[in-house]
Formats: structure tokens, C-alpha cells, sequence
């Protein structure tokens, strides 16, 4: 027993030497040490032997049992780092290529002109208000001077949700809304969108976005909001940009004006985009109604005030020479990587 114990252990050491894979390795553990193997067998016969000989062949068998179990751990061991080796030189990362671009993402251009002109007039003191857009008639239309029947209520297709509710066509409403809870002196703008049962086009859309602000103090002037609209026309357009009034109507108002920059592609002289005038308009203003500071419990022989509405989508698109307003609304990443 003890010459074929020894047999077999070399020829294993032997096989073990040529086996390249633990597949084969396998194979040969099972031939050997599995249930059925060699070694196993030795050791179910050792009942046949003489009561006084079993512990020493036990012994014998146990032994050999052992280095062939150290000798098959030592060579799995072995092919286990020589296939990491391989697969680690393999698949290495050479770190001298060129990695793959990662696209970076960027403000949309309404939300950078949006924020341009959040910190001018912070600048200057405004605060910042927010108004819901989903409004009532009361605070969209009556409580600014536009009673039922007025005739400008015609100049706004609006989207009625009851005969009350509706979805506010300017941010105007925001201007009651904040003289209601605060008192002069008042310097605030409002930002956001507005809805107009409009039909869409290149300079149309019924969702858009106008930027309201109101100054409420006292003697404050038509002279006060010419100066702060020059000099947000220069911030937003250049250094060189003038300015002009233009009578206008608006019932929150009185006076009125419609507001003209000059053009800042032809700097006044005539082009296509400002229709060979030199002139773009900007925005609608005027000195606050008294009606409306009414309205608002604040007294009119007290205070004054000026108000103006900016569309936020017309001066980017004057700024940014887009030439549809559609695609500040349609999301084409070709269109908005432009700005990133």
C-alpha cells in the first residue's frame, strides 16, 4: 500500500506540472481525491485489512491525502494569479488616450438673460417678487383699472379656467398683489410667464415671459423712470444704446409710453432686423395709475410711482439675434448648446 500510495502521489505531482488551466485542474482533482478517485478508494478498502494494520494505513493514506490537497491548492493558487496577470496586462487602461468628451450642460438662454437682469436691477434695490399664474379676475383685470366692459380687455385673448379663474395675461397682477402687503417706499420687479390665447409664430406664442416692475415712493417721476430704463437699455444693449418714448395707452397707467432702444446690430443707422428705423421696442411703461393706488390702499396726493413691463423672450431674442421665438420654447439641443 505504502509503494502505491507513493505512486500515486508522484504521478499527481507529475500531471499537475502540464495542467494549464483550471478546467483541467479540476478534472484532475476529481480522477484523484473525488469521490470515486484513486485515493478514496485506497482508503474505502483499508476495512479489509487486519484490525492491527488499519491505524498505520490510515495514517499512510491520510498523509498522502494531504500533500496532494496542498500541492493541488498551491497549483490553483498558481494559475488563479497567472490569469489575473494576463487579464490585468490585457485590458490595462493606457492613460496617454485621449479620454471621451463629456458634453457639458449650460443655461437655457431665457433663464442667462433671466438672471442678467435679476442682478441689474438688484443693483439698484428692487426685490425680487413672485405672483401665482393662475390669477382672478380681480387681480389680473379689475384691481388694474380694467373693469368689466373696458375696451382693453380686447387687447388680451384670455384664458378663462371659470368665470373668475383665470391664467394671468401679464405680471401686472403681481403689482397688486405686492402693494397689498407692503406699504411705500416700493421698488420690486416680478418675473414669469404669462398666457395669450395667441396663434404660434416666428414672433408669437400664447406662453411667454414678461418682467414687471414698479417703484411706488414719494415724488417719484416720469424723469425717475426714463433714468432707470436708460441705463438698463445701456447695461443690456451696450454703452451707446439711446432711448426714446412714444405716447402709448395701457389702463394701469397714466401717462403711457411704449419704449424704443436703438438698434444695437446697425447702432441706429437702419438695418434689416429693426426694419430700416434704427428703432427696436423694448417695453411698455407709465406712471401708475391713481385708480390703482386706490385700489391698493395707497393714497394717490401721497405717492407715486412708475411702472414697466419688459417681455423677458423679445430682448433675448434681440440680444442673442435669434430669429424665431419658437426655438426658446422647443428645446432642440442643437439650438441650446449654442449657449453653453
Amino acid at each position: 500500500m505504502e509503494e502505491k500510495l507513493k505512486e500515486i502521489v508522484e504521478r499527481t505531482f507529475c500531471k499537475l506540472e502540464s495542467v494549464i488551466d483550471n478546467k483541467e485542474l479540476a478534472a484532475l482533482k476529481v480522477e484523484i481525491l473525488g469521490k470515486n478517485g484513486e485515493l478514496t478508494g485506497i482508503l474505502r478498502n483499508l476495512k479489509d485489512l487486519p484490525a492491527d494494520k488499519r491505524p498505520m494505513a490510515g495514517k499512510l493514506v491520510n498523509d498522502a491525502r494531504t500533500r496532494l490537497e496542498e500541492a493541488f491548492d498551491k497549483k490553483f493558487k498558481k494559475l488563479y494569479e497567472e490569469e489575473l496577470s494576463k487579464k490585468l496586462d490585457e485590458e490595462k487602461i493606457d492613460i496617454t488616450i485621449e479620454g471621451k468628451d463629456r458634453k457639458k450642460g449650460g443655461l437655457h438662454p431665457l433663464t442667462i438673460v433671466k438672471n442678467s437682469v435679476i442682478d441689474f436691477f438688484s443693483s439698484l434695490g428692487f426685490m425680487v417678487v413672485d405672483s401665482p399664474e393662475i390669477e382672478t379676475d380681480y387681480y389680473n383685470f379689475k384691481a388694474l383699472n380694467t373693469p368689466d366692459n373696458h375696451p382693453a380687455r380686447d387687447m388680451q385673448d384670455t384664458f378663462y379656467i371659470t368665470s373668475n379663474i383665470l391664467l394671468r395675461t401679464q405680471t401686472s397682477a403681481g403689482q397688486i398683489r405686492t402693494m397689498e402687503k407692503i406699504k411705500p417706499p416700493i421698488k420690486m420687479i416680478n418675473i414669469g410667464r404669462v398666457f395669450r390665447a395667441d396663434d404660434v409664430d416666428a414672433t408669437h406664442s400664447p406662453v411667454f415671459h414678461q418682467i414687471e416692475g414698479l417703484v411706488v415712493d414719494n415724488h417719484i417721476t416720469m424723469c425717475d423712470l426714463k433714468g432707470i430704463l436708460d441705463r438698463f437699455a445701456r447695461f443690456f444693449f451696450g454703452e451707446n444704446t439711446k432711448t426714446r418714448f412714444r405716447p402709448s395707452y395701457f389702463p394701469f397707467t397714466e401717462p403711457s409710453v411704449e419704449v424704443d432702444a436703438s438698434c444695437p446690430y446697425c447702432g441706429g443707422k437702419g438695418c434689416r432686423v429693426c426694419k430700416g428705423t434704427g428703432w427696436i421696442e423694448i417695453l411698455g411703461a407709465g406712471m401708475v395709475n391713481r385708480n390703482v393706488l386706490k385700489n391698493c390702499d395707497i393714497n394717490p396726493d401721497e405717492y407715486t410711482g412708475f411702472a414697466f413691463g419688459i417681455g423677458l423672450d423679445r430682448i433675448t431674442v434681440i440680444r442673442y439675434g435669434i430669429n424665431d421665438m419658437r426655438l426658446e420654447f422647443e428645446n432642440d439641443l442643437r439650438f441650446l448648446k449654442q449657449f453653453n
